[in-house]
């Protein structure tokens, strides 16, 4: 069962995602870009944790992607 924390992160990022893509459709460079500055630079995302955050979103029916 993952911990409170990592749960509370996961619930962060999703939101500012979404955010991000309620403007438009976006690259994930252009989401990892946004997010920065909806946050003010606060918050980096590294592809790493970006790219999974995308996939479960869409996973769970909150967004879709094209190739």
């Amino acid at each position: 069962m993952p911990s409170r924390r990592t749960t509370l992160l996961q619930g962060t990022l999703d939101l500012l995602i979404l955010k991000a893509l309620a403007t438009g459709d976006l690259h994930g460079l252009g989401v990892s870009r946004r997010i920065q500055q909806i946050t003010r630079g606060r918050f980096v995302v590294q592809p790493g944790s970006l790219f999974p955050a995308l996939h479960r979103l869409e996973e769970a029916g909150w967004l879709t992607s094209t190739w």
